[in-house]
């Protein structure tokens, strides 16, 4: 939008800056009537504007061979923002899902996906005993008396066996993608409509590759 000086001025009302007659320029009053309605505003949609929602880094990943099958190893950083924790201490459980998937490369037909796996890890918080409760898939559980050392137990998880030793070939070079998030999918009924339009349960990391080749 182009504007012209006149714009500069206040406007003759009541809602305008104080008469500034006699002590200075005009131009000057306005433009300084002006800056501190842009400042003004400016504060307005800063605090209002919602907090952006934190991401997931994925420090480290690898896979290794053992007696059970392959096992896959994960660390995570990350905090959890003021509203997921204002969520979790009312009694909300939250559950962040690992998926990872490998592939090996064919030059005749698509790549084939050899391993297709997920987990999902829960925390809650009882509001009578005090403690935070870690659960993976419904099996390990663990209690916690501060919210720190549960997420500890997200943050890195137990080793994982996600495929047998007989579901890779030895000696092939498989792709490995990982990626972890906040599955909204799993909240209580009432929660998911909120959570899908909430900024602060939009939290996941970016899928990331790596090779892996049995011996």
């Amino acid at each position: 939008m182009n504007l012209t000086q006149s714009a500069f001025f206040p406007p003759r009302s009541h809602s305008g800056p104080p008469s500034v007659q006699g002590r200075a320029h005009p131009l000057f009053a306005g433009l300084l009537y002006w800056l501190r309605q842009g400042l003004l505003a400016l504060l307005l949609v800063c605090a209002g504007a919602p907090a952006q929602a934190a991401e997931i880094t994925i420090s480290q990943a690898s896979i290794e061979p053992s007696d059970e099958g392959y096992r896959l190893s994960l660390a995570y950083a990350f905090e959890l923002n003021r509203g997921l924790e204002d969520a979790l201490t009312r009694g909300v459980p939250l559950y962040f899902t690992t998926e990872v998937q490998l592939t090996r490369r064919r030059w005749y037909w698509f790549d084939e996906t050899s391993v297709s796996a997920s987990r999902t890890v829960r925390i809650s918080y009882n509001v009578l005993t005090r403690q935070y409760h870690t659960a993976i898939s419904g099996q390990l559980q663990q209690s916690f008396s501060n919210l720190e050392d549960a997420m500890a137990l997200i943050r890195r998880p137990p080793r994982w066996i996600i495929a047998d030793n007989n579901t890779l070939k030895s000696g092939d070079t498989y792709s490995v993608g990982v990626r972890m998030r906040l599955d909204v999918a799993q909240l209580p009924k009432p929660f998911q409509v909120n959570a899908l339009n909430n900024s602060d349960w939009r939290l996941s990391s970016d899928w990331i590759e790596f090779t892996y080749k049995p011996e």
